[in-house]
C-alpha cells in the first residue's frame, strides 16, 4: 500500500538533521517508499520488494496515489505486467474522493488493489505498507499461511524504536490458542496486564497481513469509516472478519525489529539499518 499522501513525511523537521539536499527533495515530493535511503540514492521500497521476491513472491500489486508518479516512473510505466528483477508488477490507484483532501485510508487501498485483481478471486494474498521493511521471515510466513486470515504478531519488547512511540503502537489481543480477537488503539493499563498475564509478552500489528480475497473483499465493500480519523482502517477490516468467523484469523508470534519510514526523523536511522543488513543485496 503506497497511496497516501505522506503528510508526516512531509512535515518540517523540528530537530535538525544532516541529510543531503536530495533526501529532503525526496522526503517532499515523493511518496515515503521512494525516498533514495539505500545505496546509490536505491529507493526505500526496492528493499521491501527485495525481500517478497527472496521470500518467494512473483506478483505485486502497488497501490499507489493519484497524484504520485515516482513508483510508476521508477518500476515501469505500463498498468500491469511491468518486469522489475523477476517480479511482475502492476498497480492500482487510490482515488482522493471528493471533498477530502487525502485518500480514504487503508482499507480502502486494499479494496481498489482487490478491484484490480480479478484474477486472484478465490485465492488468497500477502497486504503490507510500502514504507515498513518487512523481514523474509514474516513474508514467508504470511506467503504459507493456511489460515483463511493471519498476521505477524510482533513482540513489542523486541522493536527498536523509543517508548514514547512505541506505545502509540496497537496491540493484538488472543484467545488461548494465537487466534485474534482485537487490536486495541491506546489500550488501558488493565488490559495490558492481561494480555502480558496470558501471553508473556506484548504482541502490536504492523500492518503486514495475509488474507483471503473471498472473505475480507465483502468486508471491505461495507466497512465503515474510524470514527476517530475518518478513515477505512485495514486493522477494522480484520478485526471484523475474526469477530465474524471464530478462530479465522490467525496471529503469528515474531520478535524482531521492524524499520519505519514515516517522518524526516527516520531517514538517517533506515540509512545506517540499510548499510549494516543490505551492504551486499544483489538486485
Amino acid at each position: 500500500m503506497a497511496g497516501g499522501i505522506s503528510s508526516r513525511m512531509k512535515k518540517p523537521s523540528a530537530v535538525q538533521l544532516n541529510l543531503d539536499a536530495h533526501l529532503i527533495e525526496d522526503a517532499d515530493r515523493k511518496t515515503k517508499s521512494m525516498i533514495g535511503v539505500g545505496k546509490d540514492y536505491r529507493p526505500f521500497l526496492d528493499y521491501l520488494l527485495y525481500n517478497a521476491r527472496e521470500s518467494g513472491y512473483t506478483d505485486i500489486v502497488i497501490v499507489i496515489g493519484e497524484k504520485d508518479n515516482s513508483i510508476k516512473a521508477y518500476y515501469g510505466s505500463k498498468d500491469s505486467d511491468n518486469e522489475f528483477f523477476g517480479l511482475k508488477i502492476s498497480y492500482a490507484v487510490q482515488p482522493i474522493p471528493e471533498g477530502r483532501t487525502k485518500p480514504y485510508g487503508t482499507a480502502d487501498a486494499l479494496w481498489w488493489g482487490l478491484k484490480s485483481r480479478k484474477d486472484w478471486i478465490g485465492k488468497k494474498f500477502t497486504v503490507c505498507n510500502s514504507d515498513n521493511l518487512y523481514s523474509q521471515k514474516a513474508l514467508k510466513i504470511m506467503l504459507n499461511s493456511e489460515y483463511p486470515g493471519a498476521l505477524i504478531d510482533y513482540n513489542r519488547s523486541a522493536l527498536e524504536f523509543d517508548l514514547s512511540r512505541i506505545e502509540k503502537f496497537a496491540i493484538t489481543v488472543k484467545n488461548k490458542d494465537g487466534y485474534l480477537i482485537d487490536i486495541i488503539e491506546k489500550p488501558s493499563a488493565e488490559i495490558i496486564q492481561k494480555i502480558l498475564i496470558q501471553d508473556g509478552y506484548l504482541g502490536v500489528s504492523m500492518n503486514i497481513f495475509s488474507l483471503d480475497y473471498d472473505l475480507i473483499l465483502p468486508i471491505l465493500e461495507n466497512l465503515e469509516p474510524n470514527p476517530e480519523r475518518d478513515e477505512k482502517e485495514l486493522p477494522d477490516a480484520v478485526k471484523t472478519l475474526a469477530n465474524k468467523i471464530e478462530n479465522s484469523v490467525f496471529a503469528f508470534p515474531l520478535s524482531e525489529h521492524v524499520p519505519d519510514l514515516t517522518s524526516k526523523e527516520d531517514i538517517q536511522q533506515v540509512k545506517e539499518y540499510l548499510e549494516k543488513y543490505y551492504y551486499n543485496i544483489k538486485f
